[in-house]
């Protein structure tokens, strides 16, 4: 690299790597906390498409080189108590949450890792969230899954499973050690949840997961439903379905239309080991983070979600004759609304549609994932 982008890039990184003048290990890590959380956020929002030439291109440029792009670039040590936090952040099983739905002030544990999973993170290693990131503030409900069973809001599916594949067991869902684990048997006993009493039109959500490698008869996803039950007019938003049996991509794909139409993007991830998905659904667009960081947008504002939506997880089965059991586990959920005068987070440009796979959902006929079915 040469010019701009090379000054730019070695200050930075003198800034990442060193202790400023005088300051003591707490302002370290304040000014190294700050610094990593305004260069993922500054990254976020500069256009994809800015020229090399221009000073935004010079400045996503040295992002990039330093890795502003990667999950983990925030240490998860920047949101914990002294490593600059910010004591109105109530991010992370605060207790300035007590009294909502399903929350509590202490942060979850993990459960343990089921046979031939990788290594699970530690509870306290949140990383970086896209509430965090973006400033999206207090969310208006939680769920941390404390206790040893589901809390208000929920709706468990009981009945055939999804496209008519296996049952829906309320059963398969548990609630233990601070962690929701969705489990599915070789036979397709699993299971499905809506977060129905928390319905909206336009807001933020999001969800720390993971999806164990097993059964590649299992898919694995968060997801936005219609409320009036009218799919596919009422669209359908996969933030975070993972399908492949390696569990090493995330696929969004967004459904509209009476054609069940759709589009799709896809992110190169690990997802057998924790990360936070989150979606933001306002009437210019939608727009999809993992760790804090955008990996997908649309500004077509004809292809939107006509009414309101509530939050799904779902443990899917479409049985490929292999009889092995599957599993997929959530730390918690979170949910904004949003304001009238609130737009997107970032002001990119948006992600190129693209219609080269198929979801879940348009594998199958009319009869979707929902409660009661």
């Amino acid at each position: 690299m040469v010019g701009g982008v090379s000054v730019f890039a070695a200050a930075a990184a003198l800034l990442l790597g060193s202790a400023p003048p005088g300051g003591g290990p707490a302002e370290t890590a304040n000014v190294v906390c700050g610094w990593r959380i305004t260069a993922a956020r500054v990254l976020a929002e500069l256009d994809p498409g800015s020229k090399d030439g221009g000073s935004a291109g010079v400045v996503r440029s040295a992002l990039l080189a330093l890795g502003a792009d990667e999950p983990g670039f925030v240490p998860a040590a920047c949101y914990s108590a002294g490593a600059g936090n910010r004591s109105d952040d109530h991010e992370n099983g605060s207790n300035a949450h007590q009294g909502q739905t399903g929350q509590n002030a202490q942060a979850p544990s993990v459960a343990a890792a089921p046979p031939g999973s990788s290594a699970l993170s530690s509870a306290q290693d949140q990383g970086a969230t896209a509430g965090e990131v973006f400033g999206w503030g207090v969310p208006d409900v939680v769920d941390d899954f404390t206790g040893t069973a589901l809390g208000p809001g929920w709706s468990a599916y009981d009945g055939p499973g999804h496209a008519g594949n296996g049952v829906r067991s309320p059963g398969a869902a548990t609630v233990a050690d601070g962690i929701l684990t969705i489990d599915g048997s070789g036979d397709g006993t699993t299971a499905g949840l809506a977060w129905t009493a928390h319905s909206q039109k336009y807001g933020r959500w999001e969800a720390r997961m993971l999806a164990p490698t097993g059964s590649p008869s299992y898919n694995a996803l968060a997801l936005l439903w219609p409320t009036q039950e009218n799919f596919p007019v009422g669209g359908e938003i996969d933030f975070a379905e993972i399908m492949d049996p390696s569990r090493d991509k995330v696929e969004l794909f967004l459904h509209y239309g009476a054609d069940n139409s759709q589009v799709h993007g896809e992110l190169k991830i690990d997802a057998t080991r924790w990360h936070n998905y989150a979606v933001e659904w306002t009437p210019g667009g939608v727009t999809a983070f993992v760790d804090g960081r955008e990996w997908w947008k649309t500004t077509d504002t004809s292809i939107l979600p006509p009414g309101p939506m509530h939050l799904c997880l779902q443990l899917d089965w479409f049985p490929r004759g292999d009889g092995e059991s599957g599993r997929m586990q959530v730390d918690w959920v979170k949910q904004w609304g949003l304001a009238a005068d609130e737009g997107a987070s970032t002001d990119s440009a948006g992600s190129e549609g693209s219609t080269d796979a198929d979801s879940s959902t348009s594998i199958t006929d009319e009869v979707n994932n929902v409660g009661g079915r």
